[in-house]
């Protein structure tokens, strides 16, 4: 039974624009995380090229310099899903790329940092602070970099889960701290 299947070309490159790949740092937090070394962010609006120029706006706008690509893809992948599902998204977001610029990506921290002043009242700027701040600080790769264990409600509650874990205090000694409570 030939159960072909006719793909016309504009169908796709409707389901598949840009692909955004990377690998994981071996020494990283998310190495333990990850299954594998290498990673990869298929995207549908957005080409390989204005994926990579939001990766570094995202890192430009929130900076950790020792926190995996993989984080920041996933604000990508966030960023391309709103671009899919809205025209109007997808073309703010094009024109926002345009506006900083062949030479953005090569150039220096300060120059982004810059460039990304002058338009930080523009929608473009805005969406992407917006949801890099959501997605960011919203994923297991960013909890392990932190060291944020995650809620712990689930888990029992923090009174026998870190409660009194303030190892950056020095210890008291019981007779200086005056009388205890019954």
């Amino acid at each position: 039974m030939d159960q072909s299947i006719t793909l016309h070309r504009r169908e796709f490159l409707k389901t598949t624009t840009g692909l955004l790949t990377g690998l994981v740092a071996a020494g990283s937090s998310l190495a333990l995380l990850a299954p594998g070394r290498a990673w990869a962010v298929d995207l549908t609006a957005l080409s390989s090229a204005e994926a990579a120029t939001l990766m570094i706006v995202a890192r430009t706008i929130i900076p950790h310099d020792k926190l995996d690509d993989a984080a920041y893809a996933l604000v990508i992948q966030a960023v391309d899903a709103d671009a899919s599902n809205d025209e109007k998204t997808r073309q703010m977001i094009q024109e926002g790329i345009a506006g900083l610029g062949a030479g953005f990506v090569g150039s220096a921290e300060s120059e982004r940092v810059e460039a990304l002043k002058k338009m930080e009242a523009s929608g473009f700027f805005q969406t992407m602070r917006r949801k890099t701040l959501q997605v960011l600080y919203a994923n297991p790769i960013a909890y392990a970099y932190f060291g944020y264990e995650g809620e712990a409600f689930s888990k029992g509650g923090y009174l026998f889960r870190g409660f009194n874990d303030l190892r950056w205090l020095p210890e008291v000694p019981l007779a200086d701290s005056g009388p205890l409570p019954v």
